[in-house]
């Protein structure tokens, strides 16, 4: 597990990357303070949208488990 120390663009694009097995630019992603976590991430890429854990874990949001704090996001 990668442990995220910084909330850098690159490394956050690095770890998504491993998770999807795609290619990952950081200039691709949005990155965003999870407000629900302390040292949590909000990602979004593409039409798809992650939580990043202060421990370097990816889970992907679904429309299932998704919540008003992720349409905000996805509006942004």
């Amino acid at each position: 597990m990668d442990i995220i120390y910084a909330a850098e663009k690159p490394s956050i694009a690095k770890v998504l990357e491993d998770y999807v097995k795609e290619s990952v630019e950081p200039d691709e992603i949005r990155v965003r303070a999870n407000p629900n976590e302390t040292g949590s991430f909000l990602i979004g890429w593409r039409f798809r949208r992650y939580v990043l854990s202060p421990n370097g874990q990816i889970v992907a949001v679904n429309a299932e488990n998704r919540s008003s704090r992720f349409s905000t996001y996805a509006a942004s």
